[in-house]
């Protein structure tokens, strides 16, 4: 069984619990002015465990299946089977904390603001995937066909606006910050993709 099936199978039995238990779902949440006050700095890893609700948690696990298991093979492929396991775990989880830690700077001394899911870390996999395959189609909505690299450009975009500009309690710096540091800590693992992205963007350019 692959890491990726394991963290879904967690987050599942996670989140299940959360959305029977708010006692439970609290104490997990990300929740900025608890990790600063009471230095509950774990709630920034455990938020990317659960999720708001059913729609929430499916489409966050489809995407990361989607993606995780082509990024897990990679990283054993990197890095060999063991060290590529634990570097493709770390990843994930940094990329859930780091991708919290603008809010809870930002948020640290509001009382209201809590966020929940694993967006963060899966934004962080799905950019890893587009650094390996900028110009890989993908499904809008699983429909429209558009090159992974001009999407990921949409979607930091939209992320960056949607954070400024929108209402909907939604945590779209999570989603921004998170498809960063996953590209970020992927380089610091490996800094040769760097130039093998370049390589890919120009060879495969679509004329």
């Amino acid at each position: 069984m692959s890491a990726t099936v394991v963290i879904i199978i967690i987050t599942c039995l996670v989140s299940y619990n959360a959305f029977n238990n708010s006692e439970f779902f609290y104490k997990l949440a990300h929740w900025p002015m608890r990790e600063h006050g009471a230095r509950e700095h774990y709630r920034l890893v455990t938020s990317g465990f659960v999720h708001g609700g059913w729609i929430h948690l499916l489409i966050n696990m489809f995407v990361f299946y989607s993606f995780g298991e082509l990024i897990e093979y990679h990283f054993a492929q990197f890095f060999g089977p063991v060290r590529g396991l634990v570097y493709y775990v770390l990843v994930y989880l940094l990329t859930i904390a780091c991708a919290s830690l603008p809010s809870y700077f930002k948020r640290k001394q509001d009382s209201q603001y809590i966020a929940v899911g694993a967006s963060g870390g899966v934004s962080g996999i799905v950019f890893i995937f587009i650094l390996l395959y900028p110009w890989q189609t993908l499904l809008l909505y699983g429909i429209i066909p558009i090159p992974a690299i001009i999407g990921g450009i949409a979607y930091l975009w939209y992320s960056s606006y949607a954070s400024k500009n929108k209402q909907d309690r939604i945590d779209h710096e999570a989603h921004f910050y998170g498809a960063i540091f996953g590209i970020v800590f992927t380089l610091l693992l490996k800094p040769s993709l760097a130039l093998s992205f370049a390589q890919r963007l120009v060879e495969n350019f679509p004329l």
